[in-house]
């Protein structure tokens, strides 16, 4: 079992930039998968960006590539999150996940979620 943690959330203006944080306690073992979603008020869950611990490959939704960057901090079990030229449809609810195994980008298939940080992007 794993617990996680997200910190770093705020309020940006359009063009800002936030880097959130996810810290991760507990069973993490070396094929701990860890991503972040985001949800906006009457939106689904959507998938934003993962990394496998181990290895290191990294995955983007095509809303956020070239804007975010997903990155390990291993010594501290925590995964981040620089998001860059924030827009206000990035306003949402950030969760970190995590799940053993393979890499999916299905909200479904990750076992272990955070609490949450809001971000808002004002225009």
């Amino acid at each position: 079992q794993v617990q996680l943690a997200e910190s770093g959330g705020g309020l940006v203006q359009a063009g800002g930039s936030l880097r959130l944080s996810c810290a991760a306690s507990g069973r993490t073992l070396s094929n701990l998968v860890m991503g972040w979603f985001r949800q906006a008020p009457g939106k689904e869950r959507e998938f934003v960006a993962a990394v496998a611990w181990s290895g290191g490959s990294v995955y983007y939704a095509d809303s956020v590539k070239g804007r975010f960057t997903i990155s390990r901090t291993n010594a501290k079990n925590t995964v981040n999150l620089q998001m860059n030229s924030l827009k206000p449809e990035d306003t949402a609810v950030y969760f970190c996940a995590a799940r053993y195994g393979v890499t999916y980008v299905e909200s479904n298939k990750y076992d272990y979620w955070g609490q949450g940080t809001q971000v808002t992007v004002s225009s």
